[in-house]
């Protein structure tokens, strides 16, 4: 009799005259079919077959099939970003809540009334967790829908999806101390007894931890009112004291994993129960994904999130979710597909990380490049027919500077029974064409991306248009010059740009228009200004290579090889202006185009080494008066940007001497770029400790650049900049620990 046909309708509560344990034994068997169809129809969607994965989940009505089923439609909506899927999965996800709350009472209410204790998790866990993670997607549904209303309502149920999440990990974190196998010590490690120490532990019932929710969610508390004292955790303190508690509440504050590297936490043959095994990979996955979450939150929108007491965690998040990827299952897959998109896409866009032997010696807020191949591998073989995981290979190739083989893997990844896996595959296309040069392609591909999805056409068309005005300057430049391919490229060029232009605004985030069609419009107005004051045609009046504005607002520099980095100088030279002489002298002038380039061309140089030039181009950027860059037109997001990249070859600096550093033998090394008369001296007195005062006076330098960014105010794609500075405060967080410097 296969799993499936054990449960088609709901649950049975009883039996006729059954004895209480043949009962409980019977519904805990039904249950762990009915988790086992769940997850095995779910799987599908890792391998691409949603529409095999619905139909499955379909037939079965248990919350676990329910929560299946709002998978399915969130991958689709935030893959997509398509309104109408938006609607389907809040709908889906909602039904998932009720269903798994109605369960969770009676999971409890049957534990009070049999006198039932709590083993590794409190009664109705798997259930609190189902309801938690259709809050989790729903919350970041409402995140991302255009209404604002929807998004506070989001962050709203974010923090009642903490509320549980943190009282499973905590009657988790309490089962495995009564057993010996965790134990928190003054660092940062824990670790697991032997074998004969387990053998020899003391069972203890768990306890969870502080819990309420308003009027609608009460998990622990319901479970509680109904036990006997002597199964009340010890630390209950009830609604009116958590009340209090609640506006202090962190979500840094939640009980940290076992171990604080790569989810060295207990193993996943510890939990033998099915039910068990769901609820640790599932509780690990989804509160390791909200503090992840919320600790890459830029600056300036943090502040709203502390309005509900949230700070993330980067850290332990991270280390959850790879305690999550040790479990074959769901959960794991989820939670393997998140960390692969942090580390190939989020961490793609950061330049101030720990060096590679730091991360892999356990530096967490790094990226592991051996640690993420063997998960893609394991991936691959579980989910063979996912396009999802080549997708990420492909990333990972781009990451590593082989931007060509990641082109490859691309163009033979277009096959996916997934329109949304499509698109992503489509936009990682275009985005790497366009960082190795190839502008055809990267028009094309981006014009693909427009059939795909929905997510911003203003955008893709602007990538276009961009990619074309390229091939017009580069027709418009050639020794043999063919005026007919010239004209052809410059009225598609414009064609493209302007729909850019009409087209932005029509996509909105909590009712404010997305960060880069403002960003957009702004950019194609500035051009219509300045072809009515110069006299000149639409596209002849573009600023300087706004495709490599692109490259730099995306660090395409950071995964360019030596020839990639030098076709991007080419691009960035005044040459390549089309205006007539005059009109090209005053578009020079302009404040911001000036130090457009310097930043683009710095990134160009710190990337290739070449740190004092680096410094020297963003240093007269920086010299310029702030007040010149106001104004609607203005490109005002290039000083900070500049600040920005100053940090980041600050801490290129610091690596290159750690580097320098580990090598020497005790006697001095030669002064790396831009530290010579610093580095000189150090140097001259052979003494380790100067090194390290010199290490901690550049950390402190590249601690108060990002400092500056931090304060500088509101700018055009604040968030965007501002995620590399909230990345580069984490590393510089991790890396002052390590060195035991409590302040720097």
């Amino acid at each position: 009799m296969s799993l499936r046909s054990w449960f088609r309708g709901a649950t049975p509560r009883s039996t006729a005259n059954p004895s209480p344990s043949e009962s409980q034994i019977d519904l805990q068997a039904a249950e762990i079919a009915q988790i086992q169809d769940a997850m095995t129809s779910a799987a599908k969607i890792m391998n691409d077959d949603i529409d095999g994965a619905e139909i499955d989940l379909k037939k079965g009505s248990s919350p676990y099939h329910d929560l299946g089923l709002g998978i399915t439609t969130f991958m689709r909506s935030i893959l997509g970003f398509e309104k109408e899927m938006m609607a389907e999965a809040s709908k889906r996800l909602a039904n998932c809540e009720t269903n798994a709350w109605n369960e969770m009472k009676k999971a409890q209410k049957d534990a009070a009334t049999n006198g039932q204790a709590a083993k590794i998790h409190p009664p109705g866990s798997q259930y609190a967790l189902v309801h938690a993670e259709a809050q989790l997607m729903s919350a970041v549904v409402g995140v991302l829908h255009e209404s604002l209303t929807e998004g506070l309502k989001g962050f709203y149920k974010l923090r009642k999806a903490f509320l549980t999440l943190d009282s499973i990990m905590e009657a988790e974190t309490a089962y495995l101390k009564a057993k010996g196998l965790h134990t928190e010590s003054t660092g940062s490690k824990s670790s697991l007894p032997s074998a004969a120490a387990k053998e020899t532990a003391t069972p203890n019932a768990a306890s969870s931890g502080d819990q309420t929710e308003d009027s609608d969610l009460d998990f622990v508390d319901a479970a509680e009112e109904g036990l006997p004292e002597s199964q009340k955790p010890a630390q209950y303190q009830g609604h009116v004291e958590i009340e209090g508690k609640l506006k202090d509440l962190s979500i840094a504050d939640a009980q940290k994993p076992a171990d604080e590297q790569w989810g060295k936490g207990p193993n996943s043959d510890l939990f033998t129960d099915p039910i068990d095994a769901f609820v640790h990979s599932g509780a690990n996955m989804c509160f390791g994904v909200l503090l992840l979450i919320i600790s890459m939150v830029p600056p300036a929108f943090s502040r709203l999130l502390s309005i509900i007491g949230f700070r993330g965690d980067r850290e332990r998040g991270v280390t959850m979710m790879w305690q999550s990827t040790r479990f074959d299952n769901i959960n794991g897959a989820v939670a393997a597909l998140v960390l692969l998109a942090y580390y190939n896409g989020l961490l793609a866009f950061a330049d101030i990380l720990p060096s590679e032997e730091e991360t892999e010696r356990g530096a967490i807020v790094g990226y592991p490049k051996k640690r993420c191949a063997e998960l893609l591998a394991k991936m691959r073989t579980r989910y063979p027919d996912s396009r999802l995981w080549r997708l990420e290979e492909a990333r990972g190739h781009s990451n590593s500077k082989d931007l060509h083989g990641a082109i490859k893997i691309l163009l033979k990844n277009t096959d996916s029974k997934m329109r949304q896996v499509e698109a992503l595959n489509a936009f990682e296309l275009s985005l790497n064409t366009m960082f190795v040069g190839d502008y055809p392609a990267t028009r094309d591909n981006f014009l693909r991306c427009i059939e795909l999805n929905d997510w911003s056409h203003s955008l893709y068309y602007y990538f276009a248009g961009c990619a074309e005005l390229e091939t017009y300057r580069s027709a418009f430049h050639a020794k043999v010059k063919d005026e007919t391919q010239i004209a052809l490229h410059k009225r598609k060029a414009e064609e493209l740009l302007l729909k850019g232009r009409s087209t932005a605004g029509m996509k909105r985030f909590m009712a404010r228009p997305m960060p880069f069609e403002v960003y957009v419009s702004r950019k194609i107005s500035k051009w219509e200004e300045r072809q009515k004051l110069l006299g000149i045609d639409f596209v002849d009046a573009a600023g300087l290579s706004p495709g490599q504005e692109m490259v730099f607002l995306w660090n395409g520099t950071k995964k360019m090889a030596q020839a990639e980095l030098d076709l991007s100088e080419k691009m960035l030279s005044w040459d390549r202006l089309t205006a007539p002489e005059e009109a090209k002298a005053k578009i020079m002038a302009e404040c911001d185009e000036q130090v457009i380039r310097d930043v683009c061309m710095a990134a160009i140089r710190r990337c290739g080494g070449q740190l004092d030039e680096a410094e020297s181009l963003l240093t007269g950027a920086l010299e310029i008066d702030r007040n010149l860059f106001k104004g609607p037109l203005k490109d005002d997001w290039a000083q900070p940007a500049a600040a920005y990249e100053m940090a980041a070859v600050t801490w290129w600096r610091v690596q290159r001497k750690k580097s320098e550093k580990s090598e020497k033998s005790g006697g001095s090394a030669p002064a790396s770029n831009g530290q010579q008369a610093d580095a000189q001296s150090v140097s001259s007195k052979k003494e380790p400790l100067s090194d390290t005062e010199w290490l901690k006076k550049q950390t402190a330098l590249c601690e108060e650049w990002l400092e500056k960014v931090t304060n500088w105010g509101s700018f055009t794609l604040d968030a965007r900049i501002g995620m590399r500075v909230q990345t580069g405060k984490d590393t510089l967080k991790w890396y002052k620990r390590e060195q035991g410097w409590e302040s720097v």
